[in-house]
């Protein structure tokens, strides 16, 4: 991305609907003592605090890109618990970590074997590793978002850039894990049902994510007409109900090594 288009009080609007798929990730991780955990793709550190407190971990490492997110997390750290800066699409150390934890955060990278392949490199024996990554992107709410990217003026202003999910299926994981040399693994496929006050809502859930690789490639006010072609589009494909019923399908994963 150009720039960090990353909004926290935007992400937050909807806290409790993107909270409760890293719950459930969390409570697929087995307790060890002692625990050296990374998170990749941290955001703010709120989550990330709960994770070291629930594993009572040893050392616990907040990664992300954005800074603006970052800036938030000063507030959930501690002699055990730290933040940086980095991207999880390059992250090493050399010291193992007895937990890899990643949620809502590997769809930004391509090449999902080859990263995965190098996230199990950071794991010591019995290491685990632990991946949660949204899988909604045949929803008219991201199919749009491609459709009206292919548009001029902004594909030219994109340079023809849209956006592509490198995510899997459930069986192409699987079967990567397998590969990768885990010998305890568990793969799900889970729906999110949320209920939104009104369809426009919809809008803001998507701007808080998936809008700014857009909004982070073009200028302000050219950005506003992509928002405002976005929202032409796409409300007339959406039920005009109250509330409003937004499925959102995502793919967790736990693996052991």
């Amino acid at each position: 991305m150009s720039q960090d288009a990353w909004n926290p009080e935007r992400y937050d609007r909807f806290h409790d609907e993107r909270s409760k798929p890293f719950f459930d990730l969390m409570a697929l991780v087995h307790h060890q003592r002692e625990m050296r955990v990374v998170d990749l793709g941290c955001g703010t550190g709120e989550l990330t605090r709960l994770l070291h407190l629930h594993l009572q971990a040893r050392e616990t490492l907040g990664v992300d890109t954005s800074e603006a997110m970052l800036t938030k997390s000063s507030v959930h750290a501690s002699a055990s618990l730290r933040f940086m800066r980095g991207d999880l699409a390059t992250f090493h150390d050399d010291r193992p970590y007895d937990l890899v934890f990643s949620n809502a955060a590997l769809q930004w990278v391509d090449d999902h074997p080859a990263v995965l392949e190098r996230l199990a490199g950071l794991l010591g024996p019995n290491g685990q590793l632990a991946v949660q990554v949204p899988a909604n992107h045949d929803h008219p709410s991201h199919v749009v978002a491609t459709e009206v990217a292919s548009e001029p003026p902004f594909n030219l202003a994109l340079g023809g850039y849209v956006r592509r999910s490198p995510v899997l299926t459930p069986v192409d994981y699987a079967g990567l894990l397998h590969r990768l040399g885990f010998r305890e693994q568990h793969v799900r496929l889970q729906v999110y049902v949320h209920y939104l006050n009104a369809r426009d809502d919809v809008i803001e859930w998507v701007r808080g994510t998936l809008l700014t690789d857009y909004e982070s490639r073009l200028p302000a006010d050219l950005f506003a007409q992509f928002l405002e072609r976005y929202r032409q589009k796409l409300l007339p494909l959406l039920d005009d109900a109250t509330p409003y019923f937004y499925p959102f399908k995502r793919i967790l994963f736990w693996a052991s090594r």
